[in-house]
């Protein structure tokens, strides 16, 4: 078990945190992910990573601000992901939040981008006026994770300059 543990956070470490994010769909999941994991150990969100998937339809921004009460009940009974309203009730409404910023920006990608640089307390507040269930740890990890904020790994860390070869936005200040 603690081996698969382990290979779990090599796996994210290595390949995603701090790597840039292109896709919207996938940057709502990211965020989805960083929500569910308020209070819980990270571990636990990369165990149900693939549940998460799955309960949210890939993260399909278009197909989970569509969802109705009968959905919301169904993933408040999923075992495969965290089952806490607040958190589910989030997910769908920053779905139609994400859609309308698709609207006016042409996507969630360049709506942050129209954003950088700020600050971790103006993304903050930004978000917290923007989503639900968005604090500022959760700010913090989600723009970490994506390439908006530095401190995703040190520059003594091997992945360090994969991350720099990736462009993350927060090196180009």
């Amino acid at each position: 078990m603690a081996g698969e543990q382990k290979e779990l956070h090599k796996t994210y470490h290595d390949n995603h945190y701090g790597f840039p994010i292109h896709n919207d769909n996938e940057l709502f999941g990211r965020l989805i992910l960083e929500i569910n994991q308020a209070g819980l150990s990270w571990e636990t969100i990369l165990k149900k990573e693939a549940g998460f998937r799955k309960a949210y339809h890939n993260f399909d921004i278009k197909k989970v601000a569509a969802y109705t009460e009968k959905d919301r009940e169904r993933l408040l009974n999923d075992s495969g992901i965290i089952r806490n309203r607040l958190k589910v009730n989030a997910a769908i409404e920053n779905a139609k939040v994400i859609q309308q910023l698709q609207k006016e920006q042409g996507s969630f990608e360049k709506w942050l981008e129209s954003h950088h640089p700020k600050t971790k307390e103006e993304w903050v507040k930004l978000f917290k006026k923007t989503f639900k269930f968005t604090g500022g740890e959760i700010v913090n990890e989600f723009l970490m994770s994506i390439g908006y904020l530095p401190g995703s790994h040190a520059e003594d860390c091997p992945v360090y300059k994969k991350i720099l070869r990736a462009k993350p936005l927060w090196n180009k200040v």
